[in-house]
């Protein structure tokens, strides 16, 4: 069973999914650097706050009747769209990559141009039909 899991944990694709993920999980924090640190800011000046902390607040509550212990309940859509944006970043560049991948895999075909199986199937029944 070991020697089956090792097979396993060493075959190429999962080492390619491994360190595939490793560098997802590092492109999402640069790309959450990018809207926290620039995007995020730059909108916010429409809205004149930082973008995050945008929120619709439902309800506010109190637990004592001098105000003290003031919870509110609130909608953090700034969050929600910061998070969207960061999404859409991710996605179009993940697409852009599989996008190149595929253009260089069409101009380097690893399949070395040769007969057809039909050519060598019709090669074998003719030498075939000589016995």
């Amino acid at each position: 069973m070991l020697k089956e899991f090792k097979e396993f944990a060493l075959r190429g694709n999962l080492v390619d999914i491994a360190i595939g993920f490793v560098m997802g999980a590092a492109f999402k924090e640069v790309v959450g650097a990018l809207t926290g640190g620039i995007i995020s800011p730059l909108v916010g000046l429409i809205f004149k706050t930082d973008f995050k902390d945008l929120k619709y607040i439902v309800q506010k509550t109190s637990a004592a009747s001098d105000g003290s212990n003031i919870k509110e309940i609130a909608v953090h859509w700034g969050q929600f769209v910061t998070a969207t944006i960061d999404f859409i970043i991710i996605a179009f560049v993940m697409f852009m990559i599989v996008k190149l991948i595929s253009k260089l895999k069409n101009k380097n075909p690893e399949i070395a141009s040769g007969p057809s199986n039909n050519s060598l199937l019709i090669e074998i029944r003719d030498l075939l039909k000589k016995v």
